[in-house]
């Protein structure tokens, strides 16, 4: 039986209502814009959203679903609600995965409202020390290639001597605190000792219009995705060079901030989306297309310019930026390009990523080319488009909650008969895979492109 709570089960500041039509003056915790404050009085409360919420659906409480959060983050606006440990508590169990936006008729753009909210929150609240750590490290030390390299680079060194597997089979990693332990678990088995970097520009090598480049593109390579997936960054590239496009790799392109935007860090998340700016567009030739290959990444690129749209140096700058992104296979798509003449004689299974298929509404292009590779069997997933629990950082702060959806997750998997599933995303590709070998569970992850390489280059 579904249990529901009060939506507001949290202190309600005394003598004040909360059906308010307009933003009150003086009483609002938050200190929210009105950009901000009118996503929540766009929600009607019809509920459509309930039931593609994935917390909701694990749990059943209304406090735990968009519009018992919207109650509780226009409550806190009024200044009728108080920011207390309960209502924190269901806040920041959403995964952000903006189901709710793709499925709600009135177009509440959800996630600007809560991100807003925990950015106008976070100066107000203590953390443990290790939720403090673990944030620095993705803050700090994750954002930049250089820095993960360096802190990567002892764990290599024991994989190619042997002894990280000695480590893990003694158990020792089990005295690590829980989220470092999850760390440790995300890790790619192998990799290279110290991953070199991409050249600066690639030309085409097929398929050029009248000996043109058919697209001018720069590459996104992400922070994650340059050290641990460099080669899909690779294969990307030789991709969009065989179907006939230039690349470049602009050398002073930086993080996409999303991990400081989901994490109320959002001066941190300007500052990236500045200098991301910069590295791309201000050049002499603008490239026609700003490509990634990580689906976080790419809706972290697609929030410019609603970050900067109050800087008025950037704004307009922003909008031009945002207008050139554009997924590795909503790229692809938009080329038509030739059916691929080599066969791969696979079966897979498709998960949709949130943040390309809600975030971006990108969803339709990777399966559709997919579709087109001679060979491949691929067969359906249920509930393909709900979350894993990866959700960025998310599994690290909700391990409950992310353990949970990825069994889920894994079960369907499984029950679709196929070993290996695809995503466009690094962080369902890491939750995944993780969780599978914690469960014991034999099964591949790849990206889209991997397959399109094969499928086009043999």
């Amino acid at each position: 039986m579904t249990q529901t709570s009060n939506p507001t089960s949290c202190k309600v500041v005394s003598g004040l209502g909360n059906q308010a039509t307009s933003k009150p003056v003086g009483l609002d915790i938050l200190n929210l814009d009105d950009h901000a404050y009118d996503r929540a009085l766009s929600c009607v409360h019809c509920g459509l959203c309930l039931p593609v919420c994935p917390t909701y659906t694990q749990n059943g409480l209304e406090s735990d679903s968009p519009r018992g959060r919207i109650y509780m983050m226009k409550g806190l606006a009024d200044g009728v609600v108080e920011p207390t440990d309960n209502v924190l508590k269901h806040l920041d169990l959403c995964l952000d995965c903006q189901a709710c936006e793709t499925i709600c008729p009135s177009g509440v753009v959800y996630h600007e409202l809560l991100e807003d909210t925990r950015a106008k929150l976070k100066p107000k609240r203590k953390f443990k020390f290790t939720d403090k750590l673990v944030q620095s490290i993705f803050l700090y030390g994750f954002t930049k290639p250089l820095r993960l390299k360096l802190l990567l680079l002892p764990v290599r060194i024991m994989q190619k001597i042997g002894l990280y597997k000695l480590v893990l089979k003694s158990g020792l990693t089990k005295a690590l605190p829980n989220q470092f332990q999850k760390m440790q678990q995300m890790l790619p088995d192998d990799g290279p000792l110290w991953e070199r970097g991409l050249q600066a520009y690639y030309p085409p090598t097929d398929n050029t219009v009248a000996g043109k480049p058919r697209a001018r593109v720069a590459m996104f390579p992400g922070c994650v995705g340059s050290v641990m997936y460099q080669d899909v960054n690779r294969k990307t590239i030789e991709v969009l060079q065989h179907l006939g496009c230039e690349i470049i790799v602009p050398r002073k392109a930086t993080c996409c901030g999303a991990i400081h935007h989901h994490a109320g860090e959002d001066k941190g998340a300007r500052d990236f989306a500045r200098q991301n700016i910069k590295a791309y567009l201000n050049v002499k030739d603008k490239p026609d297309f700003i490509v990634n290959n990580i689906a976080g990444c790419g809706a972290g690129l697609r929030e410019f310019d609603h970050l900067l749209r109050d800087d008025a140096q950037y704004a307009d700058q922003a909008v031009d930026f945002v207008s050139r992104v554009r997924d590795v296979c909503e790229l692809i798509d938009e080329l038509d390009p030739p059916t691929p003449s080599n066969r791969v004689a696979k079966t897979i299974t498709y998960h949709h990523a949130c943040h390309l298929l809600h975030a971006q509404r990108a969803g339709d292009p990777p399966l559709r080319l997919l579709k087109r590779v001679m060979g491949l069997k691929i067969v359906p997933l249920e509930e393909a488009d709900f979350c894993c629990g990866a959700a960025g950082t998310y599994n690290l702060t909700q391990p409950e909650m992310a353990m949970d959806l990825a069994e889920r997750k894994i079960r369907h998997i499984q029950e679709s008969g196929a070993s290996i599933v695809v995503m466009s995303n690094v962080g369902c590709a890491m939750q995944i895979s993780s969780e599978a070998k914690r469960l014991g569970v034999s099964l591949t992850t790849e990206h889209p492109v991997e397959i399109l390489h094969q499928a086009y280059l043999g």
